[in-house]
């Protein structure tokens, strides 16, 4: 594309989407570097709008896949941000989790992985232990669809037996890791890393194990604090205190889950594990998470945007002493831009999880 045309991002997403993720902010930035953010009109047929040099979208359903799929055919030159088969990987809590596993890094002395976990099809499993008895409770259910429903955000604590009557299979029993109450967030825009820490669950010791019974929701995740209530929990801990993993060793895992998943757009949360220092757990991984609770999300984005419709991003034009150089994928990878199944396209996080969520 030559620099002095405007280039045009076609966006589709959910009205909750787009009112945290299309702010003024982010479409005078773009503007003022020559792309201009326009919104897809729900109501008419994709193929009939444009030209667009990108479609970024965040959108589920059978008709919005095949409506991708003409409008690819149709136009081979434009990028769609991202894949539905590439996003559907991570409405399944054990497949996107998989992607982790297969990573191959050299790390030095750090180490990453996954919690320990197995799905539960059924009730007669649930209720065998030894069918799991590599889980050592408190253990983490989780809904096993990943989709962004009300239904798959409802996770549980359970401490014992009595714990699991009211788990409804299909599940993912997980293992709780004592991780000091913070998780670090790490957000990817193409090669782009940004790691933050955000307050997590607290701590569960042996001893406090003794005396809890059942199960607790997340959202009554305050209980485990004894009488303090859950705020106080967290005003009382002090992020600056905790020291963030290494970037080198983040950004190796993230530019990896990149090449793995072929996304563009996505965060995963890594937990420290209390027991071991230096090892990191990968917890979850959501496509196009809230990027405005990312700093500097608008110079991020509109570099991408850039670069994807091959034009000078902002860092390029940037003298030594401005900001960090950000590292933007050259090109959108060609695989990307291609819908080659049939599988449908879910909106995945359009539920925006509170900090005490994330786990």
């Amino acid at each position: 594309m030559a620099d002095d045309k405007r280039g045009v991002v076609g966006y589709a997403l959910l009205p909750k989407k787009q009112q945290s993720f299309i702010q003024d902010s982010l479409l005078s930035l773009c503007k003022s570097r020559g792309i201009d953010l326009v919104r897809i009109d729900q109501d008419r047929r994709l193929i009939d709008q444009g030209p667009f040099d990108c479609v970024l979208h965040k959108m589920y359903g059978d008709d919005w896949r095949k409506q991708l799929e003409e409008f690819q055919i149709e136009n081979p030159n434009s990028t769609i941000i991202d894949s539905p088969v590439s996003i559907e990987r991570l409405h399944n809590r054990i497949s996107m989790l998989q992607a982790v596993s297969e990573l191959k890094i050299e790390s030095g002395t750090d180490t990453f992985g996954i919690p320990k976990q197995i799905v539960i099809y059924d009730k007669d499993t649930l209720f065998d232990r030894q069918a799991w008895e590599f889980l050592k409770y408190p253990v983490i259910a989780k809904p096993l669809i990943a989709d962004g429903s009300a239904k798959s955000h409802k996770m549980a604590l359970i401490f014992n037996h009595e714990g699991l009557n009211k788990l409804r299979p299909p599940i993912v029993l997980q293992e709780f890791v004592n991780h000091g109450g913070v998780i670090f967030k790490v957000y990817v825009v193409g090669e782009f890393v940004k790691c933050v820490k955000r307050k997590s669950l607290p701590d569960v010791s042996e001893e406090k194990l003794k005396s809890l019974e059942g199960s607790l929701p997340f959202s009554q995740v305050s209980n485990l604090t004894s009488d303090e209530r859950n705020d106080k929990y967290y005003k009382l801990m002090d992020l600056e205190e905790t020291e963030l993993p290494p970037q080198s060793f983040i950004t190796d895992i993230a530019r990896g889950l990149r090449r793995g998943l072929k996304l563009n757009l996505f965060n995963f949360d890594v937990i420290r594990d209390a027991r071991i220092g230096n090892r990191y757990l990968v917890i979850d991984i959501n496509y196009f998470p809230g990027y405005a609770k990312m700093p500097g999300y608008e110079t991020v984005l509109t570099d991408f945007f850039c670069d994807v419709v091959g034009k000078k991003s902002l860092s390029e034009e940037k003298e030594k002493g401005g900001v960090d150089k950000l590292q933007v994928v050259p090109n959108c990878d060609v695989d990307l831009t291609k819908i080659v199944s049939k599988t449908c396209c879910s909106d995945g996080e359009e539920k925006e999880k509170s900090p005490v969520l994330q786990v």
